[in-house]
């Protein structure tokens, strides 16, 4: 099964902290990362696609962060 992940987070050192964390566990980039300015909070926001091949059939309980 081929999983996928969408990574979000406020434009900090703990977005690109959690990106590296799925790199480690074996994730691997999907596309280009985006950016764009939340207006409701006022903040820069960042994301970035991953995926990962798993064993096993797709599991729709499954925690993806967990894989």
């Amino acid at each position: 099964m081929l999983a996928y992940r969408l990574l979000t987070a406020e434009d900090t050192s703990a977005f690109c902290h959690k990106v590296t964390r799925a790199l480690s566990k074996g994730w691997v980039l999907y596309g280009d990362p985006s950016y764009a300015f939340d207006a409701a909070n006022g903040v820069m926001r960042c994301a970035q696609a991953v995926t990962k091949e798993t064993p096993g059939d797709y599991d729709p309980d499954v925690k993806l962060g967990d894989l």
